[in-house]
């Protein structure tokens, strides 16, 4: 049986990082299963919105990567936070793939999709 035709409630979920550019240029991180649904809840600025994100409209999602499981996503948007902005604009100009994101940011795992 393939993921997809598990029935809902024993569906793994896929967690991916992602990077969102506000009006002021700034790159805020986060981590989502659903990224359409958690940048469009940052673009209402309200309810579930970052903080940080509120009054920075407009906002544009310019990174996103399928990690899969929420430990890495966590430590590879914990690293991403803490790096320099032009190591972040990097990741968004070079759009590495995941075995290349995890090893750039020093979270190697031993074990990549």
């Amino acid at each position: 049986m393939k993921l997809t035709e598990a029935p809902l409630d024993l569906r793994i979920p896929e967690w991916h990082v992602y990077l969102i550019r506000t009006r002021d240029g700034s790159l805020y991180a986060g981590i989502a299963t659903d990224v359409a649904r958690r940048f469009a809840e940052h673009q209402t600025g309200a309810g579930r919105c970052a903080r940080y994100l509120r009054g920075r409209a407009p906002l544009r999602l310019v990174f996103k990567k399928r990690l899969g499981n929420r430990s890495l996503a966590l430590k590879a948007e914990r690293r991403i936070r803490r790096i320099l902005k032009e190591e972040k604009e990097h990741i968004v100009r070079s759009k590495p793939s995941t075995g290349e994101l995890i090893v750039g940011l020093g979270i190697w795992t031993g074990n990549v999709s």
